[in-house]
């Protein structure tokens, strides 16, 4: 038996609304999400979650995050950055998997859609509070009994962790 697949699935941390100038798109984090971000980064890596390829939406916001969590890892890891995962659907996040290569692969995107995404690929949700808000920097940690990604369907995911910054340490 080879090991499951794994997806790591983060919310952006939390951004800055104080420039009115700013589109949506061009949102940067603010101060308590450039902390959050690197703080995810070394839970992953002390948990063994360290992702073979990443996924990012192409906002500034989720790539700011991708670049303060990844440079937690011990190696790089190519990410590819998708405009489609610009708030995106449930229906666009999996079909960007489905083409993903890799064990271990990290999709960073924003809500509602990557609450929705968890839910859907779950068979049961975990018990932690925060999950059905998924709050800015959450992150899920999953299984999935596959081959390759492009086998991924709903409701075939276990779920194995699901943090929020509020429940690491400092």
């Amino acid at each position: 038996m080879s090991l499951p697949l794994r997806l790591i699935l983060t919310r952006h941390a939390k951004s800055d609304w104080d420039n009115p100038l700013h589109s949506d798109h061009e949102r940067p984090l603010n101060k308590r999400g450039r902390k959050a971000a690197p703080q995810m980064g070394r839970w992953l890596v002390e948990n063994g979650h360290v992702p073979d390829a990443a996924l990012v939406s192409d906002a500034v916001r989720t790539r700011e995050t991708w670049a303060l969590l990844s440079s937690a890892f011990p190696r790089e890891v190519p990410a590819t950055f998708l405009a489609a995962l610009y708030h995106a659907s449930p229906d666009v996040m999996l079909a960007a998997l489905r083409r993903a290569q890799g064990q271990t692969i990290i999709l960073i995107g924003h809500n509602p859609g990557i609450a929705a995404f968890a839910h859907q690929l779950l068979r049961d949700q975990p018990a932690h509070e925060g999950f059905a808000r998924y709050p800015t920097c959450a992150t899920l940690v999953a299984d999935f009994e596959i081959a390759d990604w492009s086998a991924l369907t709903p409701h075939s995911g276990a779920a194995r962790a699901f943090v929020v910054p509020r429940d690491l340490p400092e």
